[in-house]
């Protein structure tokens, strides 16, 4: 009682409403055996931008999922289901998905102000060189969180 069997949430993730589709998204986040990449090509954006939120919550990472999330970082028109697939691929970590945030540094505002806090797993001189640059962004936001990452001078 009181536990979501398996079965109930697989149906949930095919169901015809966006809204419960969303909510199973949500409830998946921590639930291996369940598969979000179908949902991360999803008809609407919110189910999308959910089912984007949900697989930066699984450790590891499922599957397939860097690739798919990658591809919507760059390419989905929808920039909050952009935001929530770069936040994706910095919260799973994986060096494949670094190409995409470094990308997503050029998006809108909100974007790339999610691509500069995404970075915060990764090292390198290409990181370093996108935290710079980030600092004379035109949103303080993302000149703040660039700022937030970069090592202290004296």
């Amino acid at each position: 009682m009181g536990k979501l069997e398996a079965d109930v949430l697989l149906t949930a993730l095919v169901d015809a409403s966006p809204v419960v589709r969303r909510r199973a998204a949500t409830l998946s986040a921590r639930r291996s055996g369940v598969s979000l990449l179908p949902l991360l090509g999803d008809a609407d954006h919110s189910v999308v931008e959910a089912a984007a939120f949900a697989s930066g919550e699984r450790s590891p990472a499922e599957p397939g999922a860097v690739e798919l999330l990658c591809a919507m970082a760059t390419g989905h028109p929808d920039s909050p289901c952009r935001e929530a697939a770069v936040a994706a691929l910095g919260a799973i970590g994986d060096p494949a998905g670094l190409p995409a945030i470094l990308a997503a540094t050029g998006d809108r505002a909100t974007v790339r102000r999610r691509a500069v806090i995404a970075l915060a797993p990764f090292e390198g001189p290409e990181v370093d060189a996108a935290l710079a640059r980030a600092t004379g962004d035109r949103d303080w936001q993302v000149r703040q969180a660039a700022e937030d990452q970069l090592p202290a001078t004296t």
